[in-house]
């Protein structure tokens, strides 16, 4: 269960919301999204609130109050005048993670369910990033480009990385990962709170790339050299879309961690919406000038800001903004990897700590065990298309989607009840409080799945 004695160091809600907003806008918005879920994130709030109704009465139960004994007699160290301080318990105070929610409200089918999806997801998740920074670092690193200049020359992972290095670039790669996992991995051991200042300079890193980005194309379109002609619909398109707008809004596994710490939380659930608002105008922007911009899209949208290379539209040559664009994925998944890393070590506790374990069983191994596997399969392959489309389509979208939704439902069974006991009314109410709202996202996550499975067969993966 959570753990009831744990001091949640707070932050503001603006800082809040950067983390919030760095881990959804990531590697997602980079490949053209075009869809917003808010509902969902609301549910787990909700959830999230009753969660914590829960626990704290269950600490009320077992930690009766010394000033209401048994005999009517008020203990000589209580203070004559009672203050209560009035928070709600069902304020968020305690980081409840998903899975200690899914041992709470679903039933022993229900999170198994749940631990499979969850295990997956994340871990196939850290696999990717892992694998995605040290290769993006290798290949800007790395200037070793063939023997000669001809663009169907394909420089392989068998070839040097420098110029009369005897440094392959596969051995690059895996160098790049070992100083990945000594650096960024480590952050996995600690808190979210602790990764504050790198969330700062990553948000505006992130804010920088993408007016660099959104500038250079309209400047592109002002001189009348943009070159592409969208089509008004293409419907062979849509299952695509479903796919990447599951990956692109992705933040429900992280949000006990984020949104616990929050100091204010008065007004959560419009801040939270401001900030969907805001994600939603940034891809809307990066997504219409880009189409407008380029004849074809790069799988990778900051591809298409290289070098005139092979035929490619020249957008820019100054070296410090390719160079810049090209690193973007760095600073996002590097940032993106410590909330997601402690997100499953928290919910790999609630799997597999025990009382009777040590604290070095219960925090440092199980944090191990939440960055070893992902970094293991990094050092294996670079190749992880195969675990993109799983993660992303199956596993992501019974995170976003139905989790939440099953959530909800089982919790606000549980309302009357804990609002009776407590003496107190819930807080942090869903503004889709119908239960009709959720039969629609379980009918979306479903849409979803069929479309990303069609697109999986037409693509042939």
């Amino acid at each position: 269960m959570a753990d009831e004695t744990v001091t949640v160091e707070t932050y503001s809600t603006t800082l809040g919301l950067i983390y919030i907003f760095n881990l959804i806008v990531g590697t997602g918005a980079l490949t053209m999204p075009a869809a917003f879920h808010y509902v969902t994130v609301t549910f787990m709030v909700e959830a999230m609130a009753i969660a914590n109704a829960r626990v704290n009465l269950r600490m009320q139960q077992q930690d009766p109050s010394e000033n209401d004994p048994a005999d009517g007699q008020i203990s000589e160290r209580a203070p004559l005048l009672q203050t209560r301080p009035e928070v709600s318990e069902f304020e968020i105070t305690r980081p409840v993670e998903m899975g200690i929610m899914a041992v709470m409200f679903f039933n022993r089918a229900g999170v198994v369910l749940f631990n499979l999806c969850i295990v997956i997801y994340l871990y196939g998740d850290l696999s990717i990033y892992a694998v995605a920074v040290p290769k993006s670092l290798r290949d800007v690193a790395c200037t070793y480009a063939g023997t000669n200049s001809s663009c169907n020359q394909t420089v392989g992972d068998s070839d040097p990385c420098w110029e009369g290095v005897d440094l392959t670039r596969e051995n690059a790669y895996r160098v790049f990962v070992a100083v990945f996992f000594c650096t960024i991995g480590m952050f996995a051991f600690s808190n979210v709170q602790k990764t504050k200042y790198l969330q700062m300079l990553t948000s505006g890193a992130r804010w920088v790339a993408f007016g660099i980005m959104i500038v250079l194309a309209v400047i592109q379109l002002a001189e009348g050299r943009g070159q592409g002609h969208p089509k008004v619909g293409d419907i062979s398109g849509l299952p695509n879309l479903f796919g990447v707008c599951v990956y692109s809004f992705m933040c429900h596994h992280s949000l006990p961690s984020l949104v616990t710490p929050i100091r204010n939380k008065s007004r959560l659930a419009s801040v939270l919406a401001g900030d969907y608002t805001l994600i939603l105008v940034f891809y809307a922007i990066l997504s219409f000038t880009g189409i407008f911009t380029f004849r074809s899209i790069e799988d990778l949208y900051t591809l298409n800001f290289q070098p005139n290379e092979c035929g490619r539209q020249t957008v820019t040559n100054v070296k410090f903004i390719e160079y810049f664009l090209a690193l973007f994925p760095v600073f996002t998944l590097s940032t993106n990897f410590p909330i997601i890393a402690i997100t499953l070590r928290n919910n790999l506790k609630g799997i597999l700590a025990r009382p009777s374990y040590s604290n070095f069983v219960n925090h440092y191994l199980i944090a191990l065990l939440a960055v070893v596997p992902p970094t293991i399969v990094a050092v294996i392959t670079n190749k992880v298309d195969f675990l993109v489309g799983i993660t992303g389509s199956y596993a992501g979208a019974g995170i976003q989607y139905v989790i939440p939704a099953f959530l909800v439902l089982s919790a606000r069974r549980q309302v009357l009840d804990l609002e009776a006991r407590l003496g107190g009314p819930q807080i942090h109410r869903s503004p889709f409080g119908s239960s009709v709202w959720v039969y629609l996202v379980l009918g979306w996550a479903a849409l979803c799945v069929i479309f990303v499975t069609i697109n999986h067969i037409v693509t042939g993966k």
